[in-house]
């Protein structure tokens, strides 16, 4: 794995600020072993951070019924947590420029304590007030967590290898759906439903300390950075950027339109095939694998491909599986290859923008980043509150149809904030 992340003048401690890479700068394929090695590390490192964060972030999707059940709420106490914990995406803004003032690990340290008090508070604690602040940490970490490691990796990696990263540290996204909600059913089906609280809590821990050994302090920013990264400089500086603008549009709108189905595919499972909680857990890792495919074909080709061709041809597809999703829903092997298809193009799609998303803003790369998971987890909340309602309305095809005219929409934004960049 490690002849993947070979770069010349690796160096996780220097600044990268002075001089960014360009799109005609070829990498140089010799390193030191060992800096490569500490690389790795690093990597393997955010990345399970990542799937603890994600995991605890997605599992009360498929099990919400579990944990209205288990807290005796109504399953609309349930569904209205999750939009709680999406909603703490729309103050990741806050933390973008204290992250490119205070230093990234720093910041990505305090995330991983947010998550450990919450989980294991709901552990010990099971009322649904403790229970809500608990998804409130775990969505405000995770809405903190994310854009200081991809500016982080943004300002290590060259543009050239972006994908290829991005795309590593995104299997902890699929992971949480291909192997954490499978566990999670499990666990609330043989132990009880305050069990994955515990265990995610526990092992958050241990990432903290991990994490804590291999990315190094940064220390304080020059004097000149610190003025440079300024909350009014910031946001002034994405203000005047139309890329910028472009990508914060797409963002929101392909969030809603994603969630709008993700928080529904539960229920259509359920309410078509007639799944329980270990069934759902299982068909969550379907769409695990999927990610997990759409994760590796952006650290593949993407970056062969150019990223923004690569986004392109991926939305393009997520908009015609979104549209072509209702036709997959006679038998559930068919329903699974229909979510198989819309979160393998979702995947690949998204990650690649993320990675394209690193280089706008190259100054301000956490400011960029939480701005652009803030429009995100704002579409997100939209979505998730529509979703259930278009789903009432009009059932799967109506919901299809929403997601797909959205993303299309996306599609348009980003054609207009990137058709002159680069």
């Amino acid at each position: 794995m490690s002849c993947l992340f070979l770069w010349p003048d690796y160096n996780p401690q220097k600044s990268t600020a002075a001089k960014e890479p360009h799109l005609t700068e070829q990498p140089i394929t010799v390193v030191t072993s060992t800096s490569t090695r500490r690389l790795v590390w690093q990597i393997g490192v955010a990345t399970l951070n990542r799937f603890l964060f994600n995991t605890a972030r997605r599992f009360p999707y498929p099990f919400a019924p579990a944990l209205s059940r288990g807290l005796d709420v109504p399953l609309t106490a349930i569904t209205s947590l999750i939009a709680i914990n999406l909603a703490t995406g729309m103050l990741s803004p806050i933390f973008g420029p204290l992250s490119d003032r205070w230093g990234y690990r720093l910041m990505m340290l305090a995330s991983l304590g947010m998550l450990a008090l919450g989980m294991l508070a709901a552990g010990f604690l099971p009322f649904y007030g403790v229970i809500m602040l608990a998804l409130f940490l775990a969505g405000l970490g995770k809405s903190i967590f994310d854009p200081a490691l991809q500016a982080y990796l943004g300002k290590i990696v060259p543009y050239q290898r972006r994908g290829l990263v991005m795309g590593v540290i995104e299997f902890g996204w699929s992971g949480s759906s291909l192997v954490g909600l499978p566990l999670v059913g499990l666990l609330i089906d043989r132990v009880g439903w305050q069990s994955p609280f515990f265990v995610l809590g526990g092992l958050t821990l241990l990432g903290m300390v991990a994490l804590a050994i291999f990315i190094p302090a940064e220390g304080r920013p020059a004097a000149s950075t610190a003025v440079s990264l300024s909350f009014g400089r910031a946001w002034a500086e994405i203000r005047g950027n139309r890329a910028a603008l472009g990508l914060l549009g797409f963002s929101f709108l392909i969030g809603l339109a994603n969630d709008n189905l993700y928080v529904v595919y539960g229920a259509w499972l359920e309410d078509a095939f007639s799944l329980g909680v270990v069934a759902l857990g299982a068909a969550s890792s379907v769409i695990g694998l999927a990610e997990l495919i759409g994760e590796g074909l952006t650290a593949s080709i993407a970056d062969r491909l150019g990223l923004k061709r690569s986004i392109m041809a991926g939305f393009t597809l997520s908009t015609l599986s979104y549209l072509l999703l209702p036709l997959f829903g006679h038998t559930l092997p068919l329903a699974l290859a229909g979510l198989f298809v819309v979160f393998l193009s979702f995947e690949f799609a998204i990650v690649t923008t993320i990675s394209l998303a690193t280089e706008v803003l190259p100054g301000a790369r956490a400011t960029m980043m939480s701005s652009f998971m803030a429009t995100m987890g704002l579409g997100r909340v939209i979505g998730a509150l529509a979703g259930g309602s278009i789903w009432l309305a009009g059932g799967l095809i109506t919901v299809s149809l929403v997601s797909a005219l959205t993303t299309a929409l996306a599609l348009g934004c980003l054609w207009w904030g990137l058709r002159r960049w680069r």
